[in-house]
């Protein structure tokens, strides 16, 4: 909670600081923004892999809040002293890009350890497991939605400095409580680079790319279970050319020990083939990450230019709706898991209600609608500000109020619920188990690409619509397109939809061969959900 306290302190009223004291233009401060948080989530790859490899989760979650820590020490220097803007600007850039990198190993390690606190060998362990990651995203949200409101009321209304202290009085204060409970943690050592056991695979399928017929057999031997109590995967017919790397001929047979670039066992074959699988699961949720990149940049920006007045004396800031998306989730989160799964539950017979990749669809099908929305609320008050001539006057208040603007974010928090909850359930148990860390790193790395795929979006449209007449994105957003681009990014996400539900149709979940009778569990697929 201190870690999404703290970062949504930061992201969420970043656009304002940058427009306001760093004085960038709307478009450049966009994607300062959107670059920015798409180096922050990439960065969870490397964590995750050092993690995965070399460190093992606690102890890069210990070194990683130490960095995360002295980058919000040097963001809060950087906004107190008296600088010029020229000397001011690298400095917080700087102390940002080292909260990036403090990120990138904290967040994908700590979630995923965390769920290794439960035993998944016992049944009540793994059923309180399936709610895990509902609670988890309750805690964030709760933490990132309070954080943000604090914070955004002080920067605001008492000074930034002040305002960025805070997200790092609260991480040095959750760094505290975790070493406090260090001896009861059950941690899980590094298994080794993770892309070694990949890498073997292919290598020994194309060593061994014209073998005929399994005239020897197969490889059912687990090097890794001395390492790490590993689930027998069922053997299954996608990628098949990867079977190759599992059969033995007349080299392997003879021996006792075995060449790991020649010969891998079913279940490492396996855990590539689940890889593979997840593969353009990943590239189809880039699409909700550019959505959400809008709330943190040109969502609040149209605040700015609206009637946010509450009685004589007090006016929202601009950012303050993202009060409203964090509650939105919070709440549905609950509603979710204690009314709508037991609903489902009865309907379908699922133990979660719907699967997985059914909620996921729920949730792109929301995004598109959030645009939609978006587009045509930001038409309106297109309008309003030329009927009222403020068309060239970009300070001036529209006539309309900020409560507008709120569908976007009540539809969009329904949807964050749906999809990013079902992307960390998805990764962590469709990953192999010695790469849970990756899986937790891919999904929150894809909200990153989509950060950067925003900020080229940008850069498309503001190119494209400059060749011919005005560019669409520009300071004063009366004279601008912004419900243009609005609809660009609907247009992107349903395309992204009919790919998303296509791919889901061919998709088998993970298969577990019992090791006692080796029955193995029926796929589960988006047709039976």
């Amino acid at each position: 909670m201190a870690e999404r306290f703290a970062y949504y302190g930061i992201v969420g009223n970043l656009i304002m600081y940058l427009l306001e004291v760093l004085e960038y233009q709307v478009a450049a401060a966009a994607k300062i923004v959107n670059i920015w948080q798409g180096t922050t989530m990439i960065c969870t790859l490397f964590g995750a892999f050092v993690a995965d490899s070399y460190l093992g989760r606690f102890t890069t979650i210990l070194i990683s809040s130490f960095i995360y820590l002295l980058g919000l020490v040097l963001l809060v220097i950087s906004t107190s002293l008296h600088l010029s803007i020229h000397h001011r600007a690298p400095l917080v850039l700087l102390a940002l890009y080292i909260i990036a990198f403090g990120e990138g190993g904290h967040k994908p390690c700590v979630q995923t350890f965390a769920a290794d606190q439960f035993d998944e060998d016992t049944s009540e362990e793994k059923k309180t497991k399936s709610s895990f990651f509902n609670w988890w995203c309750l805690g964030s949200v709760v933490g990132g939605t309070g954080g943000f409101a604090i914070v955004l009321f002080v920067q605001s209304y008492i000074g930034w400095a002040v305002g960025f202290a805070i997200p790092a009085a609260g991480m040095a204060v959750a760094l505290a409580l975790f070493l406090i409970g260090i001896r009861f943690y059950r941690r899980q050592g590094p298994l080794g680079s993770p892309f070694t056991r990949v890498a073997q695979v292919f290598v020994a399928a194309v060593r061994k790319r014209r073998l005929e017929g399994e005239r020897f057999g197969i490889c059912f031997e687990n090097g890794d279970k001395g390492r790490l109590k590993l689930q027998n995967l069922a053997r299954t017919n996608k990628f098949r050319f990867l079977d190759k790397a599992m059969i033995l001929d007349g080299k392997d047979a003879p021996t006792t020990t075995r060449n790991p670039w020649r010969l891998c066992s079913l279940n490492q074959v396996e855990e590539v083939k689940l890889v593979l699988r997840l593969i353009p699961l990943w590239t189809t949720s880039f699409a909700f990450s550019v959505v959400q990149a809008q709330l943190s940049t040109f969502f609040t920006k149209q605040s700015s230019t609206m009637d946010r007045q509450i009685g004589q004396h007090f006016q929202l800031p601009p950012a303050s709706l993202l009060i409203c998306f964090g509650l939105v989730v919070a709440a549905f989160v609950v509603i979710y898991d204690r009314a709508l799964v037991p609903l489902a539950s009865k309907l379908t017979g699922h133990p979660s209600g719907i699967t997985v990749l059914t909620r996921i669809g729920i949730g792109h099908l929301l995004s598109i609608l959030a645009m939609i929305v978006a587009a045509r609320i930001e038409g309106r008050r297109v309008r309003i500000a030329i009927e009222n001539g403020l068309v060239d006057k970009p300070k001036a208040i529209v006539a309309m109020r900020i409560w507008w603007l709120l569908p976007q974010y009540l539809i969009l928090g329904v949807a964050d619920s749906f999809i990013i909850v079902g992307l960390q359930e998805l990764f962590y148990d469709q990953m192999p188990e010695g790469l849970r860390s990756i899986g937790a790193a891919a999904y929150i790395s894809a909200v990153g690409i989509g950060s950067f795929i925003s900020s080229a979006i940008i850069s498309v449209v503001q190119g494209i619509s400059s060749r011919y007449g005005q560019k669409w994105l520009v300071d004063n957003l009366n004279h601008a397109h912004l419900d243009y681009f609005y609809w660009v990014i609907a247009g992107l996400c349903s395309l992204n939809l009919g790919i998303f539900v296509w791919i889901a149709k061919g998709f088998s979940y993970k298969k577990i061969s019992d090791e006692d009778d080796d029955k193995k569990i029926k796929i589960e697929s988006l047709d039976g959900a």
